[in-house]
């Protein structure tokens, strides 16, 4: 992973690569480009952040076939999310959570109805 220096820009920039690779499917990248946020912010960023890094995480296991770690990184990451306002950062994040819940059930239900695709991060005004 490459440093950065961190500043308002580049934290934006990070964020944001990191919501086109979580829709593109590429959960563990997203995960790097968020970390690269997450590491120096404070709080309450961090904790949201942290929580959008373990969902993302989460997913990538589920895709390598490890469901219990993608219940446990669901569940922590949701945990967490749960704690911020459906727009914070100017993502649908309600919109997020439910498909993330969705799956977190299909999981611990034993992967019955799994949902058809797994979920995109979208901008708050298309919500």
């Amino acid at each position: 992973m490459t440093s950065l220096p961190h500043n308002r820009a580049t934290d934006d920039a990070a964020f944001r690569r990191g919501i086109a690779q979580f829709n593109a499917g590429e959960f563990w990248e997203a995960h790097e480009s968020w970390e690269v946020v997450w590491l120096p912010a404070a709080e309450p960023d961090k904790t949201f952040l942290q929580g959008i890094i373990q969902v993302s995480a989460g997913f990538h296991h589920q895709r390598r076939g490890n469901p219990a770690g993608a219940r446990s990184l669901l569940r922590r990451g949701l945990a967490k999310l749960e704690r911020f306002p459906a727009g914070y950062r100017g993502i649908a994040l309600q919109e997020l959570r439910h498909a993330a819940q969705c799956w977190l059930e299909a999981i611990e239900s034993g992967g019955g109805a799994f949902p058809e695709s797994f979920p995109e991060i979208r901008d708050d005004s298309q919500s």
